[in-house]
């Protein structure tokens, strides 16, 4: 897939190192570039942009608060020369926070998170795309080998060498880990939300702070998966 990607940023060498960076990766595209957030503005609003490389401390209008004027914002991943901003980042559900200067690996690490969860969204929004072979898996569990439609599942939770798979009318234990069960399922339907949870996006309840709820049950969203899921889910918010 190609991303459409702007940079924002009132120093000229800082948006020269960003689009020398971008040529090196063959999906990213630079369809334009600003020195202020006001012409941001306008290319927002009449083009399709999957993208912000945004810088915070600019005339006019500070990134920050660029960010939080647009309705359904492109995915952000924010370039500043200043740490301090990085919770701002964080509490705005940005991509990532590179702080300058930052290297080629490092810009790499930021873009291809962005991609991933460019590539979650598509897949989420065609749900027709899930191959037949998806539909299920056998799994181990009672001595017998037991046919699990994927729709069926409810959530996973890890329990060391094994897992429990939860459904509406029954749970089953089997001898699988949760890095090989999350690459069974189709990741546009499933998401880790914890080191030791696996989510159907279908079945989610309800979001409330730290928990996700689903069939009842309240389950914890891990610190370290929480940025992304919460990025992810705002890509549906009805705002």
């Amino acid at each position: 897939m190609e991303i459409k990607a702007i940079i924002i940023d009132d120093e000229p060498l800082a948006r020269q190192v960003i689009k020398e960076y971008a040529r090196k990766i063959p999906t990213l595209t630079i369809s334009g570039e600003c020195e202020d957030a006001i012409c941001a503005h306008r290319i927002i609003q009449d083009n399709q942009v999957d993208l912000l490389f945004l810088d915070i401390n600019m005339p006019k209008l500070n990134g920050i608060a660029f960010l939080k004027t647009l309705k359904n914002p492109p995915l952000v991943i924010f370039t500043t020369a200043y740490s301090e901003y990085a919770l701002d980042g964080f509490e705005l559900n940005v991509v990532d926070y590179l702080k300058k200067p930052f290297s080629f690996e490092r810009f790499c690490k930021a873009y291809f998170r962005a991609e991933e969860l460019l590539l979650l969204k598509q897949a989420a929004l065609k749900p027709d795309l899930v191959q037949k072979q998806n539909d299920f898996l056998f799994v181990k569990a009672d001595k017998k080998t037991m046919k699990v439609k994927i729709t069926d599942i409810l959530y996973i939770e890890g329990l060391g060498d094994y897992i429990k798979l939860y459904m509406s009318d029954k749970k089953l234990i089997t001898n699988l880990s949760m890095k090989k069960i999350e690459n069974l399922l189709p990741p546009e339907i499933f998401y880790r939300i914890h080191k030791s949870f696996i989510i159907s996006l279908d079945k989610i309840e309800s979001i409330e702070g730290n928990m996700v709820k689903i069939n009842n049950a309240k389950l914890p969203i891990g610190s370290l998966y929480r940025h992304d899921f919460m990025l992810f889910i705002k890509n549906f918010l009805a705002e």
